[in-house]
């Protein structure tokens, strides 16, 4: 009777353990399989180029692959929503961004809540944007600029890429807080800004520096301030758009990693440590920092307080735009 008694507490035991949740086991042998890091961007964008460098040295650190999946799509929503699908056990990562943000006001509804359903682990770094004129415009600094915009309302030219994009909803944001009034000109690609800029059909871009840099260095473009509080290592000698007087004007494009929200602490720890030590180390801060990016960790609190403020900073200019939701 007593061997009997035994054994069945035996069998309760092992099957109490067999079922423990995957994210509960994943706290002690994570990672323990090769970890995917899904990018909703194209292969060879500006962010694709971070994820890779950050995911080759997050796998020294943790001891297993980080494989780049991307699956590009509007507002990141087919990324993003594998990732909350996926199981929280910190071997799904979501490459996360001012995309996340911008969609909660661009789309009506989204099959996932961006605050609840994903947990920001660290930002990686942040992409400054930067005012851009063909070389040979007439307007030498920003000041000159808005001095025509103003005395000739609607008639300065602005490009951007496509609509509810962070280079158009900054366009938006540089009309509310220098008060001129300009003729925003979204285009389906940075290819086609480039090439409108180059050929005098706009006056100004609004673009990510990093892929403007050849340009600069050709001389076929002119960067006239950047976009963001702090100017751009890149471009040193390139004042800021608040220097350049537009006060409390302050834009960037960022990158983080988010996992499914009941990923286990521990695990979200773990991989904040890795990403810590990636943005910290020599190849990558070799490789991403002369494209313009400027390279910054941090906690997971710090990301969440980045993405709130961001969902309600750019609603607010997606309202005051009157760009209707999809």
């Amino acid at each position: 009777m007593m061997n009997k008694t035994v054994n069945r507490r035996l069998l309760l035991a092992a099957t109490l353990l067999a079922g423990l949740p995957g994210a509960l086991q994943a706290q002690t042998t994570f990672p323990n399989r090769a970890i995917t890091l899904i990018v909703p961007f194209a292969p060879g964008g500006i962010a694709d180029v971070m994820a890779r460098a950050v995911a080759e040295a997050m796998a020294k650190s943790l001891g297993q692959a980080v494989v780049v999946d991307n699956r590009p799509s509007a507002g990141s929503i087919v990324a993003t929503q594998a990732v909350v699908s996926a199981r929280p056990d910190g071997h799904t990562l979501l490459l996360m961004s001012n995309s996340n943000a911008v969609s909660v006001g661009l789309f009506k509804k989204l099959p996932y809540d961006t605050v609840k359903d994903l947990v920001p682990v660290s930002t990686l770094g942040f992409f400054d944007l930067a005012l851009f004129a063909p070389a040979n415009t007439r307007f030498g600094t920003v000041q000159q600029a808005l001095q025509f915009a103003k005395a000739n309302p609607g008639q300065l030219k602005m490009g951007t890429i496509s609509v509810g994009t962070t280079q158009h909803l900054a366009a938006k944001l540089f009309e509310t807080v220098s008060g001129a009034d300009l003729l925003t000109i979204p285009y389906k690609g940075s290819p086609a800004v480039l090439m409108a800029l180059r050929s005098g059909e706009i006056d100004l871009a609004l673009e990510i520096v990093g892929p403007m840099l050849p340009q600069l260095s050709a001389g076929a473009v002119k960067a006239l301030a950047v976009t963001t509080n702090q100017r751009n290592p890149a471009l040193p000698e390139v004042q800021t758009l608040q220097q350049a007087g537009v006060a409390g004007y302050n834009v960037s494009s960022w990158n983080a990693i988010a996992v499914p929200a009941a990923t286990p602490p521990a695990v979200v720890e773990r991989l904040n440590r890795a990403i810590r030590e990636a943005i910290a180390s020599a190849p990558v801060i070799a490789k991403l920092e002369k494209l313009g990016m400027r390279l910054q960790a941090g906690t997971p609190e710090q990301a969440q307080a980045l993405l709130s403020s961001d969902i309600k900073r750019w609603g607010e200019v997606i309202s005051a735009a009157k760009i209707e939701a999809e």
